[in-house]
C-alpha cells in the first residue's frame, strides 16, 4: 500500500529523473508486484541507474529540495523527503551486479504514479535478489515467486550470462524451486537444468583456493571466516571489485538498520 503523500513523492522523483534524459529503471516492490503479483507496503522507491549518472541524479533531486546522501559509496545513495525516500542503486552490495546498458535494453515500459517509466527487467531482478541471503533477509522466496509466476517470459540465456562464474548461485535457487513447486518444474527449461548439472559435474572437485564466497551472499554471517579462519574475502581483489574502504563502511553498518 502506498499512501497518497508517498505517491506524490514517487511521482515527483520519477518526473525529475526523467527530465534529465538519463536511463533508469524502477525495481523493488513495484517490480515484484508487476512480475509476481505480490503487493507489499513500502516507504521507498528503488531506482537503478548507472554509476556514471549518479552525480547528475543527486544534483537534480537536490535542486527540488530533496536531501541526498551517498549511503554506501560502492552501491547505494538515497534521497529523503519526510518519511519517504528513494534508493539510487548503481550496483549490488557485493559488487557483482553493476548497472550497465543491459539493464535498459529489455526494460518493459510502464506507467507508475502517472509517469511513463521503465521497470527493471525480470532477469536483473532475479540476478540481484539471488545473492541476498542475510540472517534477517532472504530473497530466495522472491526468486521462486518470480520464476513461478513468470508473467514475462525469462530470457534464460541472458540470465545465465549474467551470473558468469557465479552460476552455482542460480543453480542452487533452481534446485530449491523444483523442491518448492514440484508441479511448476517445467517453468525452468530442461536445457537450463541440463547445462547447469553438467557444469556441476565438472565443478565438483575442491578448488585449491582459500577464498570464502559466502560474503557475496551475506555481509555478516561469514565474517568469522575472513576474520578468524584464514579465508580471503571474495568481495575484495583479486576476486571481487569492492574497495576495502567501502567494505569497512558496509560492515560497520551491520545492526544499524542500514
Amino acid at each position: 500500500m502506498v499512501t497518497p503523500l508517498s505517491g506524490d513523492f514517487y511521482s515527483a522523483v520519477l518526473r525529475l529523473l526523467t527530465s534529465t534524459g538519463m536511463p533508469f529503471v524502477v525495481g523493488g516492490a513495484f517490480a515484484m508486484k508487476h512480475y509476481a503479483g505480490l503487493t507489499r507496503g513500502t516507504k521507498d522507491i528503488d531506482v537503478f541507474l548507472r554509476e556514471s549518472d549518479l552525480e547528475h541524479a543527486l544534483a537534480t533531486l537536490e535542486s527540488a529540495g530533496i536531501v541526498t546522501e551517498k549511503t554506501f559509496p560502492h552501491w547505494l545513495a538515497k534521497g529523503f523527503f519526510g518519511d519517504d525516500f528513494v534508493d539510487l542503486i548503481f550496483n549490488s552490495a557485493n559488487g557483482l551486479c553493476p548497472v550497465d546498458d543491459g539493464w535498459f535494453a529489455n526494460a518493459p515500459r510502464i506507467t507508475l504514479f502517472d509517469v511513463p517509466t521503465r521497470l527493471c527487467p525480470i532477469e536483473e531482478v532475479i540476478w540481484t535478489k539471488s545473492f541476498v541471503m542475510e540472517r534477517e533477509r532472504f530473497d530466495g522466496a522472491d526468486v521462486c515467486h518470480l520464476i513461478a509466476a513468470q508473467r514475462k517470459p525469462i530470457d534464460w540465456k541472458h540470465l545465465l550470462a549474467r551470473y558468469g562464474d557465479n552460476w552455482p548461485v542460480l543453480y542452487g535457487h533452481l534446485v530449491f524451486f523444483g523442491f518448492i513447486y514440484p508441479r511448476e518444474r517445467d517453468k525452468v527449461p530442461t536445457w537450463v537444468m541440463d547445462e547447469l548439472e553438467e557444469r556441476e559435474k565438472t565443478h565438483r572437485r575442491s578448488e585449491d583456493i582459500s577464498v570464502c564466497r559466502g560474503t557475496l551472499l551475506s555481509r555478516e554471517q561469514y565474517l568469522v571466516d575472513v576474520k578468524e579462519r584464514g579465508y580471503a574475502d571474495a568481495r575484495l581483489a583479486p576476486w571481487g571489485s569492492v574497495a576495502k574502504s567501502s567494505l569497512d563502511i558496509w560492515t560497520d553498518a551491520i545492526g544499524k538498520n542500514k
